[in-house]
């Protein structure tokens, strides 16, 4: 069963579109809007890609780890999951949860298609029941919380590198909101993936088949489907940079020439120059040891921690406090 939102997805989006597009200096757009339904499905693509290890690294902790995940966390348990995508990964934790107790995994997207595709991924899993709620993250998991039966904890899954997404204050704070629509003893599955060589990196975030710069140059296409826009995706390109400073991958989409696109949904009219970049991602890597202090500041305990080492990547299990 998937629950929608009923909100003005639309106006949203152009409202986030205008305010991205006209800010001083860098112009940029919430990443969230890669993943329309084009976008959800070039991004398991770009998951299978032979550049982009991150998936695969998951996937092994997960399957390698799941019984042990599973075994510290007390019974009754119900799984939510911020960001879910396929579900495909998500996979070994509720078939390692299913032999123990009947439960309801709680999948949270912004996309429907990606929550449809969860659905039919995992609904052969038996005792486990999945209701999707298309929101953003934090809706989502407020609801979930209010379905909470007494005496059950909840397991929030942050699967893949989605954290990496935040720059590490604002990741932080996010960890922190999550802490506290959670109770004492609740707990969190946080993926992150770590530092690697710039060379490693550029491949992954800009693959020779050019599956990553179609990903990042629908965010264009949507806005011209849904917002009636004239970007004429010929003339933009999908550039991957590594910013030193933040430790972090951005992604851009560039300007081969000066032009002008009208968005008329959004009532704008937007002004590129030659060369000038709207950043549409970033994704920053981190240190293994720095997710114990990172936890702590958001009231969490990172209680254990598994690492892959074919591509560095590490799952850490943090306990609500």
């Amino acid at each position: 069963m998937l629950v929608y939102a009923i909100d003005n997805v639309a106006y949203e989006f152009a409202s986030d579109v205008r305010g991205g597009l006209t800010r001083p200096g860098q112009k940029e757009l919430p990443s969230k809007y890669l993943y329309d339904n084009v976008g959800s499905a070039l991004f398991e693509v770009i998951s299978d890609l032979p550049e982009y290890g991150l998936t695969r690294a998951d996937e092994r902790l997960l399957q390698q780890h799941a019984g042990e995940i599973i075994a510290r966390l007390d019974a009754p348990l119900a799984v939510a999951e911020l960001g879910s995508g396929s579900g495909k990964k998500t996979r070994w934790i509720l078939e390692a949860l299913s032999r123990r107790e009947p439960t309801f995994y709680y999948p949270v997207e912004i996309s429907r298609s990606a929550l449809a595709m969860c659905e039919r991924e995992l609904s052969d899993i038996d005792s486990i029941s999945i209701v999707g709620f298309e929101r953003e993250y934090l809706d989502g998991l407020m609801e979930v919380a209010a379905h909470r039966r007494p005496g059950q904890h909840l397991f929030v899954l942050f699967l893949g590198s989605t954290i990496g997404n935040f720059d590490r204050p604002a990741g932080v704070k996010f960890l922190a909101e999550v802490r506290r629509i959670l109770e004492a003893g609740d707990s969190l599955l946080l993926g992150t993936d770590l530092e690697k060589p710039a060379a490693q990196l550029l491949k992954a975030y800009d693959d020779e088949l050019g599956v990553t710069a179609a990903f990042d140059l629908n965010l264009l296409a949507r806005i011209n489907r849904e917002l009636d826009a004239d970007f004429d995706l010929r003339q933009f390109a999908h550039v991957a940079r590594i910013n030193d400073e933040a430790r972090s991958v951005e992604m851009h989409l560039q300007s081969k020439r000066r032009q002008t696109v009208r968005i008329p949904a959004a009532d704008l009219r937007v002004e590129f120059l030659e060369g000038e970049t709207i950043w549409t991602e970033s994704s920053h890597k981190y240190s293994a040891d720095e997710i114990f202090p990172m936890a702590r500041d958001a009231g969490f305990c990172c209680q254990t921690q598994w690492i892959d080492e074919q591509w560095p990547f590490a799952e850490s299990l943090l306990i609500a406090e």
